[in-house]
């Protein structure tokens, strides 16, 4: 079998997602490039992220084209059924429409139209954390669904930028946000007013960081940049890097959690602990699967690391490998769908509302009795 015959004998998911990292890769590029144009990278991003999800609904095989809602046949364009348009997948991809990831995508989906050459420079700058957020959110996409294997990370480094690195660049930065037109400003402010305030904190929407130099003796594992999550910290050291930080984002280095904890507790007493504060009933390979996917709070069952948890709701437990979940997790699941609106907007689907047990009458008091009857 030559090259080209190998190549034919992929998949068709895999020839998508493919072009999918093509553009990926294209994109930071042109972020990374001092001459890079930044319209370019909203396009290829837009593009990167708009076959990935095709990638994934191929290979799970969904249908992921446009029909005439009257006759159900496909819409074509060419003699081609017409595909899902990138906003139209993520509202598929991600139901729960205050999902940071889909939030930050339709904001760049948004941006995308609204780009004017002149002040490509001060959107570049005004919205780095949120493209950050988006390539990131893209890597970690692309690894959950076909495995690390298509990890861009060995391709992707971070870049040298002397506007966070000097006095002088910090005043550009702060200066570029003022500097957009008004249209711009007001499609974003627009945007990120209907965003609950968890969310547009949420590194997935936003991601900030604050440079800490590494200080002390260079041993042969230090890295150039190493990165630690914040949720994992002491409460005492997110204090001090809060302080730091200001939003709470720093690059530091990673560790594992410290799983002997008997106060966490295993999904079923998750599901009982939630259950009795709804009106309707909660579901454990379900509802709360579901959720826990959803928020990204521990990897999946064939994860290569299952250590890899949000520390603030979950941690793994080595001794006997399971998974155990915080009070904060339970917390957080009944302020998402803690209501049957919630539920409904959360999952697409009505809850299964409890039985409602009505007590059998007791007989009167004798002294209540009227006159002559017995109970």
């Amino acid at each position: 079998m030559n090259a080209e015959d190998a190549r034919m004998a992929y998949a068709r998911w895999h020839h998508i997602l493919m072009e999918s990292q093509r553009h990926a890769l294209k994109a930071v590029d042109e972020w990374n490039c001092s001459s890079g144009n930044y319209s370019d990278f909203l396009t290829h991003m837009h593009k990167a992220w708009h076959y990935l999800l095709h990638a994934e609904f191929h290979k799970a095989k969904i249908d992921y084209h446009y029909r005439d809602p009257k006759t159900g046949q496909y819409i074509l364009i060419d003699g081609e059924p017409k595909a899902w348009d990138l906003e139209w997948c993520l509202k598929q991809r991600y139901t729960n429409s205050a999902n940071p990831v889909r939030l930050n995508a339709e904001l760049f989906v948004a941006l995308r139209n609204k780009v004017e050459h002149r002040y490509e420079h001060n959107l570049k700058i005004a919205t780095g954390g949120k493209a950050q957020a988006l390539v990131m959110n893209y890597e970690q996409e692309m690894v959950a669904h076909f495995g690390p294997s298509f990890s861009l990370a060995d391709r992707l480094r971070f870049p040298i930028a002397l506007q966070t690195l000097t006095a002088e660049g910090r005043e550009q930065l702060q200066d570029a946000a003022k500097k957009l037109p008004k249209k711009t400003r007001d499609l974003v402010a627009k945007f990120e007013a209907a965003i609950d305030s968890d969310v547009l904190d949420d590194l997935k929407y936003d991601y900030r960081v604050r440079l800490v130099p590494i200080v002390g003796k260079k041993t042969d594992a230090d890295l150039a940049v190493n990165f630690v999550n914040l949720d994992e910290l002491t409460d005492g050291e997110r204090a001090v890097m809060t302080k730091a930080g200001r939003t709470g984002t720093v690059i530091t280095k990673v560790k594992h959690v410290e799983t002997m904890n008997p106060a966490k507790l295993r999904a079923s007493d998750v599901t009982k602990r939630v259950e009795a504060e709804l009106p309707f009933h909660f579901s454990l390979h379900g509802d709360h699967t579901e959720m826990w996917r959803r928020f990204g709070v521990r990897p999946a069952a064939d994860a290569p690391d299952p250590r890899l948890t949000v520390a603030k709701y979950c941690i793994y437990d080595e001794p006997v490998s399971t998974y155990l979940y915080t009070d904060a997790w339970v917390k957080k699941i009944i302020k998402e769908i803690g209501t049957v609106e919630k539920y409904r907007k959360f999952f697409g689907k009505e809850p299964r509302m409890k039985k409602v047990t009505t007590l059998p009458r007791q007989a009167a008091p004798a002294h209540e009795r009227p006159v002559g009857k017995t109970a």
